[in-house]
Parts: structure tokens; C-alpha cells; sequence
């Protein structure tokens, strides 16, 4: 037996009996479907992890897409190496049953590092001058080259940003049939993003989104057809579903009214400092994860936490340990968002102290996620001039920002991370008819319908 997960991000219970996704909703109709009962927080690389691993934050360690390094005293985010992953992941337990079979991994996260047989993940060129060149990596090797050379570059671009659309998710399902074609794995784990962007722009129910549903029902459909015509069990699954936010909680702004920020001078700008502050947010969509380094401080932060509109709940230690994301890397409090707001991770007021990353795309710079990196600021009139004058600054040779990224939070319209009330609003697993789903599983029981039958 050989199979293919295809991990279409984004896609939602309720997207099955909307009408607009037809293809997805006939498999779903023929074959065996679950709501699943998001992972905690419902953000990627933890979700990837639960689905991985069969195991919780508490055991496998991703508490988010990012954490606090309490031993570095760092923010990181997004890093790449599997090896943070602390549990043994599906690839072990099917290398064990049979050493010979192949396990390809097409840019699920934590892609670097692993001991599947092929991995491929977004992986830039850092220059020693500051510059970046958009790239991919892959193991063996060989496969960056020859992807490359077949398929043409990985357009980066159209990933994360601004540009996030269609054109990269593409490519991913194309490296997929590559894959099959060249290598026939027996289990084959495809990345799938496009509906993650459009539902965060404009929400779940602008038409905007509704075209972003008929591209992915198409795309992933002639995928499915293609490996199943080639004898591959086809599975798919989401890591969560966005449902509509119209508020934005800057939790460092009020950590900061409370002075309970350290703020340091960098060249003209206010830079967080996570070595001195007493109480600063790590934020991650409709989570985040809250440090105190003062414990003095602990129970007036929990209290003020609570008492911030847009804030539903602060998890202390016990109550982490009773969801399942009770770690080192957790926070000592992980806030959790009501159902229409999520967290951004200003501390400044717009135009008084800007960081300088805060109007460009940085994803390991900021110290949260920060979804406004999707929107062009609609202040500037000709961001294209700007965005032309920075490209041939960097080729020129000189070092330069890209700002053109907005500042405004209210423009973001769709978020996940919190468990939606409405089980319309989790994701799906939907496989064969004679895997008998349930009609809920846990996250953690997606392991055992990717392993099945090997």
C-alpha cells in the first residue's frame, strides 16, 4: 500500500456543504470523513506536530509556531530543524515496521534535519551582506536541483506576504506529482497553503475567499485523481479553520501601560527587551504565550490579562496541563483570544518608535506573528515604485528595508488558534470509506490514519 496526505490548510468542516468546493465535497460523500477537534493552539506547526507525533504539546513540545527560549532568553519563531520536535514522529514508527519504506515530507514544517527519506521546505539564502536570495532546500540534495531544473524556482514571493497566492501552492502540488513520478514513496506528506491567505485578508465569508475555496477544490482535486490513478490512498486533512475577527488586542501595549515592558533605544527606535522586561507577550494568532520574569508581579498580570477586553482566558500552569500544553516553552500564562479577536504584538503606538522591521516582511525578527504582513500599507500611492527602487538598491549592492508592509491591524479579517465553539468551524480528515471515521477525532488521532494499513 502507498498513500499521500494532502494537508490543504484552511479547509473547514463547514467548506464541505458549502457548495463551493464541489470536488472535496464529493470525496468526503463516497469516502469516510471526521471533524477534528483542533490541536491547542490551532496553529501549523503545532497541529503538524499532534498529526506527526499522536502526541500533545506537553510531550512533543511545539507550543506554538514560536516560543521563548528561557535558556538563550530569545523570541523564536518559525524555526526549521525537526529535532525541536520532541517525540518520535510517523516516519520512526514506519522505518521500524520496514526499514525499506519511503517517507517523503513536501514542505510540512520542522522539514530540515528529519529522518524522512526526501524532505523539500522553503529554505532562503542568508548573504553576509544582509541580503536574501529565495530558495528552496532538500534532502538528498539532488532534489533542490532537479526540482528547479523541471519545474522552474520556487516562487517565494507568492509563499508569504503581500503576494501570498496561488502560484506557490501550485508548485508544491506539481513537486508532489514530481515526486510520485520519480521516487513512487510509500507515504508521501504534501503541504497545500492557498486557502490560509485569502481567509485571513478577508475573512471566511468575503467572495474573495470563496474564490480562493474553487482554486484549492480544483488544484487538490486533480492532485487526488492523479496519485489515486496511480494506485496511491489518498488522505486529506486541515490544521484548522479561520473563522471572522474584527479586533485586534496589542497585549504588549498593555503589559507596557503597566511598565512592566523594557523598551531599549536601537538606533533611533524602541526594541523589546526580553533579557529585562518584567512581563512581555509572545503572540500567536487568537493565542499567546505571556512570560513573567518577575514573579512577584504574576498574580497582578493575571488579573490585568483578564481584565482586557478581547481576552477569554489565562491559562495558568494547571490549567496548561489539563489541554495538553503544559512545557518549559510554554508561557507562564497562555492567553487565549474570544471567538472575533486575535493578538498583535505591537508595543508602540504607529509612527512614535517603529522598529525597523515593523513595516517589512520578518518572520524571525518580529517577535510575534504578525498577519498585517499580507496587506501593502493602502497609505502608500505607488508601493510598486517602492518596492522597484528597493530591488535595485539590494542589486546595486546596498543594503535597504522594504516598508511597505501596513500598520494597521484592523485590516486582518480572519484568524485561528482557539478552539471554535462550532464544530463547523475544526478542521477535517477525510479518507477512504473503509477507514469507518468517526464523526470527531482528536488531533492526535490523525497519526493513526496516516500509519494505517502499513
Amino acid at each position: 500500500m502507498r498513500r499521500a496526505v494532502l494537508n490543504v490548510v484552511g479547509l473547514s468542516a463547514r467548506d464541505l456543504s458549502s457548495g463551493v468546493m464541489p470536488r472535496l465535497a464529493a470525496r468526503a460523500a463516497k469516502g469516510s470523513v471526521a471533524k477534528v477537534k483542533p490541536a491547542f493552539p490551532a496553529v501549523t506547526c503545532t497541529a503538524q506536530s499532534d498529526y506527526l507525533t499522536g502526541q500533545t504539546p506537553s510531550v512533543h513540545g511545539i507550543v506554538g509556531n514560536g516560543w521563548y527560549d528561557r535558556t538563550l532568553s530569545e523570541v523564536q519563531f518559525w524555526k526549521q530543524s525537526n529535532r525541536v520536535v520532541g517525540a518520535p514522529k510517523v516516519w520512526d514508527e514506519l522505518h521500524a515496521k520496514n526499514p525499506k519504506l519511503k517517507v517523503a515530507n513536501l514542505f510540512w514544517w520542522y522539514n530540515m534535519g528529519t529522518n524522512a527519506d526526501i524532505s523539500v521546505t522553503p529554505r532562503p539564502v542568508y548573504k553576509s551582506n544582509g541580503g536574501k536570495i529565495f530558495d528552496i532546500a532538500s534532502y538528498p540534495q539532488r532534489y533542490r536541483a532537479l526540482l528547479k531544473r523541471d519545474l522552474g524556482d520556487f516562487p517565494f514571493h507568492s509563499f508569504w506576504g503581500p503576494r501570498a497566492g496561488l502560484p506557490s501552492t501550485q508548485w508544491i502540488a506539481a513537486s508532489a506529482r514530481w515526486i510520485e513520478e520519480h521516487e513512487q514513496p510509500d507515504l508521501n506528506l504534501v503541504y497545500l497553503p492557498h486557502l490560509d491567505y485569502d481567509l485571513q485578508r478577508f475573512g471566511p465569508t468575503d467572495p474573495r475567499s470563496d474564490t480562493a475555496r474553487r482554486d484549492v477544490d480544483t488544484l487538490v482535486g486533480d492532485l487526488a485523481d492523479f496519485l489515486e490513478a496511480r494506485g496511491v490512498d489518498v488522505v486529506i486533512v486541515s490544521e484548522y479553520a479561520i473563522t471572522a475577527v474584527d479586533r485586534a488586542v496589542p497585549l504588549n501595549k498593555v503589559l507596557r501601560a503597566h511598565a512592566w515592558l523594557e523598551l531599549k533605544d536601537e538606533a533611533g527606535v524602541e526594541t523589546l527587551d526580553v533579557f529585562n522586561s518584567k512581563a512581555f507577550a509572545v503572540v500567536d494568532h487568537q493565542v499567546a504565550h505571556v512570560v513573567v520574569l518577575d514573579p512577584s508581579i504574576r498574580e497582578e498580570v493575571r488579573q490585568v490579562l483578564l481584565a482586557t477586553p478581547g481576552v477569554a482566558q489565562v491559562l495558568d500552569a494547571e490549567a496548561q496541563a489539563a489541554v495538553g500544553i503544559k512545557h518549559v516553552r510554554a508561557g507562564d500564562f497562555v492567553v487565549v483570544s474570544d471567538s472575533h479577536s486575535w493578538f498583535s504584538y505591537y508595543w508602540w503606538e504607529e509612527g512614535s518608535g517603529d522598529p525597523d522591521f515593523a513595516r517589512t516582511i520578518d518572520i524571525h525578527r518580529k517577535p510575534g506573528y504578525d498577519p498585517v504582513e499580507l496587506f501593502i500599507d493602502p497609505k502608500i500611492r505607488f508601493p510598486m515604485l517602492i518596492i522597484a527602487w528597493f530591488l535595485l538598491k539590494k542589486t546595486l549592492g546596498f543594503k535597504a528595508l522594504m516598508e511597505v508592509v501596513s500598520q494597521d491591524a484592523s485590516l486582518v479579517k480572519g484568524s485561528h488558534g482557539r478552539l471554535p465553539e462550532d464544530p463547523l468551524d475544526w478542521p477535517v480528515c477525510i479518507a477512504a470509506r473503509d477507514a469507518s471515521l468517526p464523526a470527531q477525532i482528536a488531533s492526535t488521532d490523525v497519526y493513526a490514519q496516516i500509519v494505517r494499513g502499513f
